[in-house]
């Protein structure tokens, strides 16, 4: 892009969404201090009442998920699905579960109450899905093809299509007030601001130090996003409002996955290429301490628990999925499953509704 283009992007960057209150249909932030304040231990919504606690785990190279029960560390169920299943995303509306299938472009449909799949719809190159805050549209992410799709989630019509000059996209995370979405180039070495409502681009951030940005994660009080990177090897803090790099944290080499504590007191890293989690204070936005995960392994992809204390990650490289202690960073349990074990679900877990990915609660 030219300097020109570049300079009309910050200027709109700066500009956008400010000043208009929160998205219209977003359900009101509870808590203005804390957004995930609706999914603290336990506080699991009426609509998924009778679902079952399971972990669902998409094998990339088995073409295949996984069902596992927390309660005994064993897999229960297993079925196939398309081609290179990346994630499983929880729907807005919390009851139902996809399975995204990047190389045979379609989504697995699965039923929370029982754990088995329920047919599938057809979209293009569905490496990641997240929803906007008032649930209209699902986003499609379009890594290869470099766009963000917005799609009826209940008919399943394309209804716009963003390119994005972000090679790679992958990850992102929502504003506090739902306005605009902040996502990561992963071969880009830079992060993109778009506007929720006018799906437009407000401009994109290359990152410093220069790697390949993964995960996105807010901060409770919607200051800052946290964007893990692999080749950084560590964390780096966006002031979204202004779209601009405020700080970096070294964590580990290949940081990966971003996951809030239920008192939303810590952030969770997964680095994946030492077998290692890191943990920061978000009040301080500085390292707490580190877990070295006993054995090795590559924690990648995951969640936590309902009750807060146990962090689920896959284990990328490994074939296996990690329990972890988060009292203490024990390893509780470590689970045979297919190759390839990329973005699990933890399922059901607190929160009003789903923001997508393999699990973002409001």
């Amino acid at each position: 892009m030219t300097r020109a283009i570049l300079v009309a992007l910050a200027c709109a960057a700066a500009a956008g969404a400010a000043g208009e209150g929160a998205l219209p249909g977003m359900p009101p932030v509870l808590d203005p201090a804390d957004i995930y304040s609706a999914d603290g231990a336990g506080k699991l919504s009426p609509a998924v009442q009778g679902f079952p606690p399971r972990i669902y785990v998409p094998n990339t190279e088995s073409n295949s998920v996984d069902v596992i029960d927390p309660a005994t560390y064993k897999v229960i169920g297993h079925f196939a699905v398309g081609r290179l299943p990346q994630h499983v995303t929880p729907s807005w509306d919390l009851k139902t579960l996809w399975v995204l299938n990047d190389k045979s472009n379609s989504l697995t449909r699965i039923d929370p109450k029982t754990g088995k799949p329920r047919g599938s719809v057809r979209v293009l190159d569905p490496y990641n899905m997240y929803y906007t805050p008032d649930g209209k549209y699902a986003i499609v992410v379009a890594e290869q093809r470099e766009r963000l799709e917005f799609y009826d989630p209940k008919t399943w019509k394309l209804a716009h299509q963003l390119w994005v000059p972000c090679k790679g996209v992958d990850h992102m995370d929502f504003s506090a007030d739902g306005r605009y979405l902040i996502a990561s180039c992963e071969f880009g070495e830079a992060v993109i601001k778009v506007d929720v409502a006018r799906q437009k681009l407000l401009g994109r951030l290359p990152v410093k130090p220069a790697g390949m940005p993964q995960d996105v994660k807010t901060s409770p009080d919607g200051r800052v996003f946290y964007v893990a990177d692999m080749h950084a090897n560590g964390v780096h803090l966006i002031d979204g409002d202004k779209l601009q790099q405020i700080g970096f944290l070294p964590t580990g080499k290949g940081a990966h996955g971003l996951y809030v504590s239920r008192d939303s007191r810590v952030l969770y890293v997964s680095n994946r290429d030492e077998g290692s989690i890191t943990r920061i204070d978000l009040a301080t936005r500085k390292v707490r301490d580190k877990w070295e995960l006993l054995g090795g392994g590559s924690p990648d992809m995951g969640g936590v628990s309902a009750d807060g204390k146990v962090l689920w990650l896959s284990g990328r490289y490994n074939s296996e999925v990690y329990a972890i202690d988060t009292a203490n960073g024990h390893l509780l349990a470590r689970i045979p499953v297919g190759h390839g074990p990329h973005g699990l679900c933890v399922y059901p877990q607190p929160g009003r509704y789903s923001l997508g990915h393999t699990g973002v609660f409001r």
